[in-house]
């Protein structure tokens, strides 16, 4: 493989990774699940996100085919489980003010791994795209193309608490909001599509 074909095939990996990780579309939603954490706080919580998206997606390139292969599995499975743990999570949101229940110390390792780790940065979505791109331009390829767009995440990510300073309290409750809705949006629309998938 030459130098160009490699990277026209690393470009044309990368921008279907790029939007559906879609890190700045998801920054929303780490200004709100981090609310009221110092900046070394957040980027602990970041980076046990980006680790744990890191080995879920690298994890499921190794062995995604092959599990779906052995367990009978359609991509269109995860777009459904995805989105109802999406919606259970808003629902949870807009009824208790909280995605997830924090208690103690490990609370900033929990929220970290799941929900922005999986399913925010790493969901069904980035999954199903290492699915369908890896028989096309092979593993080596969709894996430095999704390395890539998890190091453009963190980098977005690394920007939240500046972002906080500048929005303040007033503008994060109302991120939260706002979030939380296009989140339940998202979710009804990965399960519509995994059903349509599954019923065509």
């Amino acid at each position: 493989m030459s130098i160009i074909e490699f990277l026209r095939n690393l470009s044309l990996s990368f921008i279907p990774l790029f939007v559906a990780v879609d890190a700045i579309g998801n920054l929303p939603f780490i200004l709100s699940l981090t609310q009221g954490e110092n900046a070394a706080e957040r980027g602990r919580v970041i980076r046990y996100a980006m680790l744990t998206a890191l080995a879920l997606g690298l994890g499921f390139l190794a062995i995604g085919r092959g599990m779906l292969v052995v367990l009978g599995l359609k991509p269109a499975d995860f777009l459904v489980a995805g989105g109802l743990i999406l919606f259970v999570l808003t629902i949870r949101h807009f009824t208790t003010g909280k995605l997830v229940e924090l208690q103690g110390i490990s609370g900033k390792e929990i929220i970290g791994v799941v929900p922005i780790g999986t399913p925010l940065v790493v969901g069904p979505a980035v999954l199903t795209t290492l699915l369908l791109l890896t028989p096309e331009y092979g593993i080596p390829v969709v894996s430095l193309a999704f390395v890539l767009n998890l190091g453009f995440a963190w980098l977005i990510f690394a920007q939240a608490d500046r972002i906080a300073r500048f929005m303040r309290e007033p503008g994060l409750r109302a991120v939260s909001q706002i979030a939380s809705l296009l989140l339940a949006v998202i979710a009804v629309m990965m399960v519509r599509k995994g059903l349509v998938e599954i019923l065509s």
